[in-house]
């Protein structure tokens, strides 16, 4: 029986190419999770991996490798514990199948080369990310309060104005003028 497996990394994601891909790879049950490829605990996966019977009854199929793995390493050990309770598996993307000699020899090698492809976008995210802040531009949400903002509230509250106010002046809440004015009491 050909079991699939669908993932996708966050919940704005669509998952309708993989299930349609693996309906068509003959797939008679489905198991699909959201969850980040990097998270080590994925309990879907180890639901299907508890699924699938043993001995050349069942076949994982998925429709990418970075579907169901996140390293070579995991990879690996997927595929050990696949191969060890006698479980074929099918990349339906990389046009990988463990059936045929070919085909555990490809597995190999594309793991091989989807785990230099991560190590190089995490090398390049970083460098991006020191080239920014060498240019002095730090990542993060834009901070609500300006020196402006506190010029302001500075006047207001020495105007006697009362903080609730101040704070609604400049658009900002109570608790974050007080965490900006942390000298200030309540």
């Amino acid at each position: 029986m050909n079991i699939g497996y669908a993932r996708i990394s966050t919940d704005t994601q669509i998952m309708d190419a993989q299930l349609a891909a693996l309906k068509a790879a003959g797939c008679e049950k489905i198991f699909t999770e959201v969850a980040s490829g990097a998270k080590k605990d994925r309990p879907v996966l180890a639901e299907v991996l508890d699924y699938l019977r043993p001995n050349g009854n069942d076949k994982l199929v998925v429709y990418k490798l970075d579907r169901v793995a996140r390293s070579l390493p995991h990879l690996i050990e997927i595929m050990d514990h696949l191969n060890k309770h006698g479980i074929e598996f099918q990349s339906l993307s990389e046009a990988i199948d463990t059936k045929t000699p070919g085909g555990r020899l490809l597995f190999h090698v594309m793991g091989a080369i989807s785990a230099f492809e991560r190590d190089l976008i995490i090398e390049r995210t970083q460098a991006g990310l020191k080239a920014a802040r060498e240019k002095g531009r730090v990542g993060g949400r834009p901070k609500k309060m300006t020196e402006d903002k506190m010029a302001a509230v500075r006047e207001l509250l020495a105007n006697g104005t009362p903080v609730k106010d101040a704070a609604a002046a400049v658009g900002v809440s109570v608790p974050t003028l007080y965490r900006w004015l942390p000298g200030r009491q309540r």
